[in-house]
C-alpha cells in the first residue's frame, strides 16, 4: 500500500471523528455546556491532526 494511500484512509477515518465530534458538541450545547467544550476541544485537535496530514499529503505528491 502507498503512503498517499494510507495517509487517505487515515484522513477518512479522522474526518468522519471529527464530524461526530462538532455534531455532539452542537448537540450537547443547550443542556450541558461543558460536555459541549469538550467535545468541541477534541474536535479541535482531530483537525489540528487533519491539517498535519493534508499537509504531508501535499508534500508526498509533489515528489
Amino acid at each position: 500500500m502507498k503512503i498517499n494511500d494510507v495517509i487517505k484512509n487515515r484522513q477518512n477515518k479522522l474526518n468522519a471523528q471529527y464530524k461526530e465530534l462538532i455534531e455532539q458538541a452542537y448537540n450537547f450545547r443547550q443542556t450541558d455546556s461543558e460536555l459541549s467544550d469538550f467535545s468541541e476541544f477534541r474536535a479541535m485537535k482531530l483537525l489540528n491532526k487533519l491539517n498535519t496530514l493534508r499537509y504531508f499529503s501535499r508534500t508526498q505528491s509533489k515528489l
